[in-house]
């Protein structure tokens, strides 16, 4: 005999379907509060707070989800009640919903394994983005195991329902009129009021990250973070007057060889070097997936994964305290393409109008340089084609056309199957992707000009596979192993490139794009920007080790200070090796803005909220400290002018 339920009437099976899901919510938050214990505040009244704020955030979900059978419920007449038709329909969809929100629990434990957040605008990119995830995700997981476990639990949950009478109720039970506008007005006035009054940033209660990632609902995020993905700075952001942001900007970048070539709005100028060496040297430049700081010897990992790099750190321009203005590939490429500060929102490399823009591309072309993008997986991802391609790149990449964009001149040059030697979901290996660049560095030697490769690397990525017998940690096995396969590549590279014509006039950079992990307690975890930049082949006078603290923006604008070229700039960037140069790196989210000068830092957060902070680099910890106004306007006036110049077509 099956056990009733208390749950009774035409609603049983709803309210059955929404108790589990609370109940399913909260186990989810426990174990994501276990899984962070060492850093999340376990103060009662903390703990508590987190529960509650949960529980209120989980009710708004699972009315969302409530609307469709509510109003399923209201119009179906009473004479299909219980019938077959209603029967199959019930069934099914009550099945799919939970087989979704099954699966949806276990995305949410494999995201916060990955980026130990809550979903966000990283998994809205990544439904657009599905060859390429679910190639990762197939990599990375088994699949066949993973998609019938959550089957298996989908039928248990059926059963248990079943067993609980409450198909049973449903399909016994009728509802008058009152019953049924009634219930459908409850619904839809909690979809109401979390629509249209409660934000998901309201979650964001603790100074402690973790509680409140921890505090939200994972599938409300997602889609607040959907329909978030660009966000205008002044609807959000603290603000000064437009003309106050660029006096105090223009201040600040002003050096003694440059010269504005415009008034008011913009920070346009000539840098000018007593020089002005006519020598055009080659570049290649490389960025490199999650390549954190914390991996190289120098900074302290005693895991000997980063031997290459820890060697060229002795023969280089080693930058020893540089940061990233992001979490994300694109935020990386938007820095040292535009030298710019993190806009709000989505990266430029992914939004609208980013054609045409003056990037780096614009300086080497005023010196007739060939500038070439490389990728191993297909550039359409992210959006990276179409950017380098409508910024002055030539592509190469695994795509499968040969045209980009009407609008975009150039051509998109695909990476042949005979040249590839292993390939996983994000692309083609490290070694491959270097090997496509040398033989493109090689034609362009033989042409004449000098040129500009721009090659983003892919095998430091989840699910961490690399041809096998090159190192002695086995493909798949953990991050480490993918890190110092790169560093192994990396090395081949220049064993390769030190046999070409071409080799003692090119200088190669290395930079990271960001750092494998930017989670941490704090609202902005400083150390976790940290990456490691090299300026390699500049010249024996040149090596040294840096310790200014800088940012991902400085690099090219420190190169061609190196070069001692005269050029226009539109960059925030400046020459890091320039006497009066002033410590500072910006860095953020996609929400948090940041500006931090050696140990204070100031935030600046959506619904214009700023916190001010000294910064404890041993302990990695913040402080708060009373405001500073003056610290304050400058960090608005450089987000707030950088995102002006964009939105309103300055850059172009």
């Amino acid at each position: 005999m099956r056990k009733r339920f208390h749950f009774e009437g035409r609603y049983a099976l709803l309210k059955t379907f929404i108790a589990w899901f609370l109940l399913s919510s909260l186990v989810l938050r426990f174990i994501f509060m276990i899984w962070q214990h060492d850093e999340f505040s376990w103060n009662v009244f903390d703990v508590l707070r987190t529960f509650f704020t949960g529980l209120f955030y989980d009710i708004g979900t699972a009315s969302f989800i409530a609307v469709l059978p509510v109003l399923y419920l209201a119009l179906l007449p009473d004479r299909l009640v219980g019938s077959l038709f209603d029967k199959v329909v019930t069934v099914f969809f009550t099945g799919l919903t939970g087989f979704i929100l099954v699966l949806t629990f276990f995305a949410e434990i494999t995201f916060w394994d990955e980026f130990h957040k809550r979903f966000d605008f990283i998994a809205v990119d990544y439904l657009i983005y599905t060859h390429e995830v679910v190639g990762n995700i197939k990599e990375s997981y088994p699949l066949p195991i993973l998609i019938g476990g959550v089957l298996l639990i989908t039928l248990a949950l059926l059963f248990l329902f079943y067993r609980l009478g409450a198909f049973e109720a449903t399909f016994s039970s009728k509802l008058n009129l009152k019953q049924r506008l009634g219930g459908l007005a409850i619904v839809v006035a909690i979809v109401l009021i979390f629509s249209s009054l409660i934000t998901n940033e309201k979650a964001e209660w603790s100074a402690n990250r973790y509680n409140s990632e921890i505090s939200k609902s994972g599938i409300y995020s997602f889609f607040a973070a959907f329909r978030n993905n660009q966000m205008k700075y002044k609807e959000f952001y603290a603000s000064v007057d437009d003309k106050q942001a660029f006096a105090l900007v223009r201040g600040k970048l002003a050096e003694g060889n440059s010269q504005y070539t415009s008034s008011d709005f913009s920070i346009h100028r000539k840098i000018t070097d007593s020089l002005n060496l006519p020598q055009n040297k080659n570049v290649v430049f490389i960025l490199v997936e999650s390549l954190s700081g914390s991996f190289l010897q120098e900074f302290g990992n005693d895991k000997h994964i980063t031997p290459f790099l820890d060697s060229i750190a002795q023969q280089s321009v080693f930058f020893e305290n540089l940061y990233a203005t992001g979490t994300r590939t694109v935020r990386g490429m938007e820095a040292v393409t535009l030298s710019i500060p993190p806009t709000p929102g989505q990266s430029i490399v992914k939004r609208p109008d980013n054609h045409n823009l003056f990037t780096v591309s614009n300086v080497f072309k005023a010196r007739n340089y060939d500038c070439s993008f490389f990728y191993g997986g297909d550039g359409y991802f992210d959006n990276m084609n179409s950017f380098f391609g409508g910024n002055g790149f030539a592509i190469y990449d695994r795509g499968r056309g040969s045209v980009l964009s009407d609008d975009i001149k150039t051509t998109r040059n695909k990476i042949n199957d005979n040249e590839v030697t292993f390939e996983n979901a994000w692309g083609i290996c490290d070694e491959d992707i270097f090997n496509k660049m040398l033989s493109v560095a090689d034609e362009k030697y033989k042409s004449g000009k000098p040129f500009l490769n721009f090659v983003m690397t892919t095998s430091n990525h989840r699910p961490y596979t690399y041809p096998s017998g090159k190192i002695d940690i086995p493909s798949g096995k953990s991050r480490e192993g993918a890190v110092k396969y790169t560093d192994y590549a990396l090395r081949q590279l220049f064993r390769k490139a030190a046999s070409k014509p071409w080799y003692s006039n090119t200088v190669f950079v290395i930079i990271a794009d960001h750092c494998a992990s930017s989670a941490g307690k704090d609202e902005i975890d400083i150390a976790n920007y940290h990456i490691p930049a090299f300026i390699i082949n500049s010249g024996a006078a040149n090596t040294q080790k840096i310790k200014t603290q800088c940012s991902q923006i400085d690099i090219f604008p420190t190169l061609f200070g190196l070069f001692h070229w005269n050029y226009e700039s539109d960059f925030y960037g400046k020459n890091v090796l320039d006497p009066g140069f002033e410590e500072r790196f910006f860095s953020g989210t996609y929400r948090k803005l940041a500006l931090v000068k050696k140990n204070k830092a100031m935030i600046l957060s959506d619904q214009k909220v700023q916190r001010f902070y000294t910064w404890d680099k041993n302990t990695n910890s913040l402080s708060p400290l009373p405001m500073d106004k003056g610290f304050l306007n400058e960090t608005i006036s450089f987000y707030q002018s950088a995102d002006y110049l964009f939105t309103n077509h300055k850059l172009k």
